[in-house]
């Protein structure tokens, strides 16, 4: 006579705790990719805010006057042959429009949504300095 093994089975309370375990370790990922997805986002954005500034001042660099081309800024940019959807162009991360501006001979570009991000993530590091992602300041010709 052969002796049969004894099976186990999984019981309610060992199923509930990995269910439980697996819950727990989904929302740590979850919390650490929400500042993965705003990192990406302010990257995007000043990634875009570098090229809408490059290719306004080629326009403004052609002879146009720099309030011509921050007025019809869409226009330029999609003439320009760089920029495959100038509206698309024209928004940050979060999908807000860039203010776009001028100081005397140079095209401004900032983004109200990114100063937030920079704001809450130097009071999260308690920082307060300025941040060097600012696009606004004045750059040495």
């Amino acid at each position: 006579m052969k002796k049969k093994k004894k099976q186990y089975a999984l019981t309610l309370i060992e199923i509930m705790i990995v269910i439980v375990l697996i819950g727990l370790i989904g929302s740590v990922i979850g919390a650490n990719m929400k500042g993965s997805l705003d990192e990406g986002r302010a990257f995007k954005t000043k990634y875009a805010m570098e090229q809408i500034k490059d290719i306004l001042m080629l326009e403004v660099a052609k002879g146009v006057p720099i309030e011509t081309v921050v007025s019809e800024k869409e226009k330029y940019l999609a003439n320009s042959g760089m920029v495959k959807d100038a509206k698309k162009m024209l928004k940050d991360g979060w999908g807000e429009e860039f203010e776009v501006g001028n100081r005397g001979q140079k095209v401004t570009i900032s983004s109200k949504a990114l100063k937030a991000y920079q704001a809450k993530k130097n009071k999260k590091l308690g920082t307060s300095a300025a941040s060097d992602l600012d696009n606004d300041e004045s750059d040495e010709e």
